[in-house]
Formats: structure tokens, sequence, C-alpha cells
């Protein structure tokens, strides 16, 4: 086996592993090599997270296991990002996130994020608090794809509604896609707040946005 399927293989089990420092430095290492980053992306990196994701479905892993994959696949993109972007490689699409206004949790939304970067998108994230008026300019300014609501409490999911709200009164609504998510959140609330799409944690929510966006 070459040093570079070394590489990529080592790459898969420690970020599954959550081992941040192994693959950072197996990420120096591959880009010292002259690794394509793309490959070290696709073909290592983001197949972790999407087995860390069934594992995640299956029960077999929790919340802290998702968390410290996900700082490790956050440090490869702190390498890759730039490399990336020099090859001209465009995203596959933008997505604006934010927790809602009254609502300071953001562990859910960050793993969302780095699974979204990881699987090709664009992310703008906007915070935790972020008011109706924040999402509305921040679809004016970025027009992206789609846009994220997260809720960790059953008293601040209902800003859902009102967040939609003022996005259709900009005139904003049929220009995004609109997704959902947080602990106390049900796909029935989702279609009760008029939302597209909701997901229960971040590999469901890149399957759904990539089956709504039609990206391959």
């Amino acid at each position: 086996m070459s040093r570079e399927n070394e590489i990529l293989d080592s790459l898969f089990n420690h970020t599954i592993e959550g081992e941040r420092d192994p693959v950072v430095a197996l990420t120096k290492e591959a880009v010292q090599l002259g690794m394509d980053p793309l490959v070290t992306l696709f073909d290592a990196l983001i197949p972790a997270l999407e087995e860390v994701g069934r594992l995640f479905e299956e029960g077999s892993y929790f919340v802290p296991e998702m968390l410290v994959a996900a700082r490790a696949m956050a440090g490869a993109m702190d390498i890759l990002r730039p490399l990336i972007a020099e090859t001209g490689a465009k995203p596959v699409g933008k997505f604006v996130m934010g927790t809602v206004k009254g609502d300071i949790h953001d562990v859910g939304k960050n793993l969302c994020n780095i699974m979204l970067e990881g699987a090709g998108f664009e992310v703008i994230d906007l915070g935790v608090n972020v008011t109706e008026a924040a999402f509305v300019e921040a679809i004016q300014k970025h027009q992206p794809d789609a846009v994220g609501m997260s809720a960790f409490l059953t008293t601040t999911m209902t800003m859902f509604r009102p967040t939609i709200d003022a996005i259709e009164k900009a005139g904003l609504r049929d220009s995004v896609k609109i997704f959902v998510g947080g602990a106390p959140v049900t796909q029935e609330y989702c279609d009760h707040v008029g939302a597209d799409g909701y997901a229960p944690n971040g590999s469901a929510l890149v399957r759904e946005l990539k089956r709504q966006l039609s990206v391959a």
C-alpha cells in the first residue's frame, strides 16, 4: 500500500475515533506529499463523518462521540479549506445557519455546520440568538440555497414561525429552502410551522438537503 493510501485509511479511522491531533498531522503530511485536497476530503474525511452519522443513527454513537469526530474533521478543514479554494472547486450549495432569537445553544448547530461544510456546502453561520431581521438580512446578502434554524428549547422553537413569516413578508420565501432542527423539534412541528425540511442530526440534514436541492 502506498503512503498516500495509508494516509487516507488512517485519516478515516482517526476521524471516526475523534482523534484531532493525528487527523491534523496526517492532513499536513498529505499536503506536504502534494496530495489533492479534494481527494483527502472526499476519500477519507467525508466518508468518516458519514460513518459517524450512521453510528449515531443506529445508537452506537452519542453526541459526545459526534462532537469529537466533528472537531477532528474541523482541524483538517482548517488546513484544507484554503487549498480547496485555490483549486477553484465550486461549493455544491450555500447554507445560512443560526440559532433562533432567545436561544444561545450552539452544539447541534455547530455539528451540522461542520458536516455541511465537509459535504461541500458553503456555510454562513449567524451564531446564536439570531433575530428574524438578521435571518432576512442574511438571505438578502448571501442569497443562499437554504436556511437552517436551530432551537434547543420548547420555548424558543416557537420562533420558527415568526422568522419564516418575516422571510415570507420580505418576499424571499420562494427563493430558499428552510430547515428546522433541535432537541425538541419533530417532523410534525416542522410541518406545523411551514418549513421545508426537518433533520434530527447533521448527517440527516446533509442527506435531506442534497435530496431537496437535487445535489449528488
